[in-house]
């Protein structure tokens, strides 16, 4: 079972101590191969990387003290550009690689493709940072997610606007005139699906819903519907490109809602504030995975984590989809050195034993593996952009910052 205060207490700023004071941790052996499998070219390169960095710097910590059972892990990568290419080196990384488990893998449609490969071939697949529903609700036993899903995304979002914002609006939640607008994938789709339900149980008034492709380069007619529809809080689940699009083509009709919340990493990125200008952005909120301006008593070791990441790669995290990957990836890494062995049913049964509380590690998140195997103790954060920083707001354990309106 993993050791909860080892998790807590052993940060990645030691990783850099171990290694300038010349190697304190148990020498490994050997290897175990572990594939990591996440867009690393293509159009969702970005966020790949990110959280391919996350999973590096976990395996960093955990071979300088000593491995995985004595042995060193070893990540071999594989492109996920697309789901035909996800499945392809799904199938290489197990037959010609021969893996361990695969860990990634950010894209909802890459995961669902890929671990379906490996479920077939009895080869554990942990998810650290895909949210669509049907990643864990295929009934597939050696299929894990330790991060947030779809439906974490939309209650954090419909609680953020009914409990802090329309109240700081002054306006009772039900008069507010919502617009769901989303990418149409199973990430997009999902998330739009949970908002209709959790928005209805709130007696919240859904005036519009439209869904488009995330390689469009036209939402002209999207914000203009918004406009015609007088919609007051816009809700966008959607990637970077989109993200970017949409708030630029909204600012320069002139269209200014009440409040834009952006579900997903597109929102939370410096590069998107970059590319819409912060005087734009300013005021904009997201729903994500935790990100850096948080407070550090609900995050333990968040601070290391920012500090370890700037030493391996020379500037700060883009987003935090490397803080989530990073979490799980050490999670899953730190119980499978407690195993008895690396078969794939013992790494699958293993999964039981992990047993973190909430607000004890550096995403806030605990990790619990319930129903379907999804992590039943997995949450999402609600930021704002303020003053070019993306700041946590909400929950109040969690905020360094009261919510700003512009109404």
């Amino acid at each position: 079972m993993l050791k909860k205060n080892n998790f807590k207490t052993v940060t990645l700023g030691s990783l850099v101590l171990a290694t300038a004071i010349g190697g304190l941790a148990t020498q490994a052996v050997a290897d175990v191969k572990i594939g990591a499998l996440y867009p690393l070219s293509g159009g969702l390169a970005l966020l790949g990387e990110e959280s391919y960095r996350g999973l590096e710097l976990a395996v960093d910590q955990i071979n300088e003290n000593g491995g995985v059972q004595g042995e060193t892990v070893v990540l071999e990568t594989g492109d996920a550009v697309d789901n035909n290419q996800a499945i392809g080196e799904a199938r290489r990384l197990i037959s010609q690689e021969e893996v361990k488990a695969i860990f990634g893998t950010f894209s909802s449609a890459r995961a669902i493709a890929a671990s379906q490969v490996a479920q077939l071939s009895q080869v554990p697949y942990f998810e650290l940072g895909a949210v669509a529903d049907d990643v864990t609700e295929r009934d597939l036993s050696y299929v894990f997610r330790t991060n947030p899903a779809a439906s974490n995304f939309a209650e954090t979002i419909i609680n953020m606007l009914v409990e802090s914002i329309a109240p700081e609006l002054g306006i009772a939640p039900s008069e507010l005139r919502i617009g769901i607008i989303h990418e149409d994938s199973n990430y997009g789709s999902s998330v739009a699906k949970h908002q209709r339900t959790f928005a209805e149980q709130e007696g919240l008034n859904i005036v519009m819903e439209e869904h488009y492709p995330a390689s469009t380069v036209d939402m002209s007619s999207i914000v203009l519907s918004l406009q015609d529809n007088e919609v007051d809080i816009v809700l966008q689940t959607s990637y970077q490109d989109d993200s970017v699009l949409f708030l630029r083509q909204a600012n320069e009709r002139g269209y200014q809602p009440k409040a834009i919340i952006g579900a997903g990493g597109g929102y939370s990125m410096t590069p998107t504030a970059n590319a819409v200008g912060h005087e734009v952005i300013d005021g904009v909120y997201d729903v994500d995975f935790t990100q850096f301006a948080i407070n550090p008593d609900f995050a333990p070791g968040v601070e290391e984590f920012v500090d370890a990441y700037v030493e391996r790669f020379g500037e700060s995290p883009r987003s935090g989809h490397s803080l989530m990957n990073y979490v799980g990836g050490h999670a899953i890494l730190s119980e499978l050195d407690q195993a008895s062995d690396l078969s794939a049913t013992t790494i699958r049964d293993a999964m039981t034993g992990i047993d973190i509380p909430v607000g004890t590690t550096a995403a806030g998140i605990g990790i619990k593996f319930g129903e379907n195997n999804q992590n039943e103790r997995a949450i999402m954060m609600g930021m704002q952009w303020q003053d070019g920083e993306l700041v946590t707001v909400y929950p109040e354990e969690a905020s360094v910052a009261d919510i700003r309106t512009h109404q």
